[in-house]
């Protein structure tokens, strides 16, 4: 099944038909307006986040302090920025050897307020199943091709407990600013679904 047709899937499970249910209930008694919604979502997905994590992304790519402590304590590190999590807080560092990736078998815990509205895939028990048991192929489905030798770890969130990807910052970024930085890196880099690509040849500087 490719990426295209777990969305469709995931998309008719039943919370998501019980919430559009709600929704629609809620719009036809006039307890909310469709303008509300739409701006609740677009804060969720463009503001609250994935913004807030591609900011303490670009801040640890460009200051190695900053990253060593919000590799040692997500929750203080998040602070500094101005930000929380409602849970502990634990941020996992790709490298050249190790690529990292989240999930939640049990449901669909995420860190919300720093990576904004949970992907659909990510929620669908599909991915919730798979991921954990041949997270290569996962990747592969995503267009990840990762090298034979690269160990693909697998980090399990729960009520208690939330995680983050630190992506691997790609060549020739080493003059950018965190303004420019924060452009390329996307929600999926933080979940561990998708790698940052070299943009050497597609861009220079935004």
């Amino acid at each position: 099944m490719n990426h295209q047709d777990r969305q469709a899937e995931a998309g008719q499970s039943d919370p998501a038909l019980r919430a559009r249910a709600i929704e629609s209930l809620l719009l036809e008694k006039g307890l909310i307006t469709r303008a509300a919604v739409d701006a609740v979502a677009a804060t969720l997905e463009n503001d609250v986040g994935p913004l807030n994590g591609a900011r303490v992304v670009a801040r640890a790519w460009s200051d190695p302090e900053y990253k060593r402590r919000l590799l040692a304590d997500g929750n203080a590190a998040l602070e500094e920025l101005g930000l929380t999590a409602p849970t502990e807080f634990i941020v996992m560092e790709n490298t050249d050897h190790v690529h990292n990736m989240i999930v939640c078998t049990l449901c669909s815990c995420y860190p919300w307020t720093v990576l904004g509205l949970p992907p659909t895939w990510y929620k669908s028990p599909e991915y919730r199943a798979r991921v954990v048991i041949e997270p290569r192929t996962v990747l592969a489905e995503f267009g990840v091709h990762l090298p034979a030798l690269t160990q693909i770890r697998v980090w399990d969130s729960t009520a208690e407990t939330r995680y983050m990807v630190l992506p691997r910052r790609p060549a020739h970024t080493e003059d950018w600013s965190i303004d420019d930085l924060v452009t390329i890196i996307t929600r999926d880099s933080m979940v561990g679904a998708a790698v940052i690509a070299d943009p050497a040849g597609s861009k220079t500087r935004p």
